[in-house]
């Protein structure tokens, strides 16, 4: 129908225009948010792209589902206010007769959002990890950069290296300051470079002087070295961490259904459900007054979508900490949802007004309503 093609060439143009701006905002608040995470040495600043891709991309199921709640809301408005939508009613077609178009709209925006969720975000949160754990658990002098005092991982040692040469794993004019066994050492050297031995990373200093002094006491010890060498990392077993919930993928959470995965399973199966129940509302709540501003339905829409995606947050914690179970969580949510947008969706298709139920209710036995 020329009706149904019109709609989908808007909505697209709607939905491509009003992703390109989300996308656009979230990643200027992502990229400031990773930029100042990366002064405060959480991350690699090599990596500040890298991770904020990967942000970007977790953040995309709830910007696709933005984009087409938006874009159903600004067109189905726009043709409220145009009386568009009197010439589509007046050939016989209610409200209801939109959400088939607009469903089949929005079926591939389920789609993507269905593997972004399950597939993909699992992912992105398993790399960034990953990225901040590497960068993190780097060695000491991984961290020291030239001409600049640099702390070590545990705060026990202050590394100084004036510049690097040969690939930088040696260096001049080498100073270390460090506070350990109730001892404090300040070590000096001309010259330092790097070896890896069996027992672990050293730092081999050549041409310095050693200053050490028992804590408490006066006394201090001087002494001069030609070569000197200073453990700076042991060669240590990997420890095994837990994995977050909401790096596991999803086949592992259905195996595995303890309350935290049941939480994690709400939150990633929720924003499917959302992004179907949100194309109902948006139908459902469209309707404006030519007389009222065009931004109070926007406004309206924006704070139901915040709404809903705050209790998909709560229930998660819910589920979680076992104050309620996956299926109740689901049912009360996502089916009252439904059900609540079905029924306002039936009162603007069949024109229902509640002062005319009230007066059928009240008419006296034998008078014609």
């Amino acid at each position: 129908m020329l009706f149904h093609s019109s709609l989908r060439k808007e909505l697209s143009r709607s939905f491509g225009a009003t992703l390109v701006v989300l996308v656009t905002v979230v990643m200027t608040m992502t990229l400031i948010r990773t930029l100042g995470r990366a002064t405060r040495g959480t991350f690699n600043p090599s990596d500040v792209t890298l991770i904020m891709g990967y942000t970007v991309l977790g953040y995309m199921p709830t910007l696709l589902t933005m984009g087409l709640f938006i874009a159903i809301m600004a067109t189905l408005s726009r043709m409220y206010r145009e009386s568009e939508m009197v010439i589509w009613f007046c050939s016989g077609k209610g409200l209801g007769s939109l959400v088939p178009p607009l469903l089949r709209f929005s079926w591939p925006i389920f789609a993507v959002v269905a593997a972004l969720a399950l597939l993909v975000l699992p992912w992105t949160q398993e790399r960034i990890e990953v990225l901040r754990t590497q960068y993190e658990q780097r060695g000491d002098l991984d961290r020291v950069e030239p001409g600049q005092f640099q702390e070590s991982s545990n705060g026990a040692r202050v590394f100084f290296v004036e510049k690097n040469t040969t690939g930088e794993v040696s260096g001049s004019n080498v100073f270390i300051a460090s506070t350990e066994n109730g001892k404090e050492t300040v070590t000096s050297a001309r010259n330092g470079r790097i070896e890896l031995l069996p027992q672990g990373q050293f730092l081999v200093l050549s041409s310095g002087q050693r200053l050490e002094r028992t804590i408490g006491e006066q006394d201090l010890k001087i002494s001069d070295f030609e070569v000197y060498g200073v453990q700076v990392s042991a060669k240590v077993a990997g420890i095994s961490q837990a994995t977050p919930v909401d790096n596991l993928p999803t086949l592992t959470l259905l195996q595995n259904r303890t309350p935290a995965n049941l939480g994690e399973l709400a939150w990633r199966f929720g924003l499917l459900l959302a992004s179907i129940n949100f194309v109902i509302i948006g139908v459902a709540i469209s309707n404006v007054n030519p007389r009222v501003s065009k931004n109070v339905n926007l406004f309206f829409a924006m704070f139901t979508f915040v709404a809903y995606h705050n209790l998909l947050n709560l229930g998660q914690n819910w589920i979680s900490s076992g104050k309620l179970s996956f299926t109740a969580f689901m049912l009360l949510l996502h089916g009252s949802v439904a059900l609540l947008a079905l029924l306002w969706l039936a009162r603007g298709h069949n024109n229902w007004h509640w002062r005319n139920l009230v007066g059928r209710t009240a008419s006296p036995p034998g008078t014609a309503p």
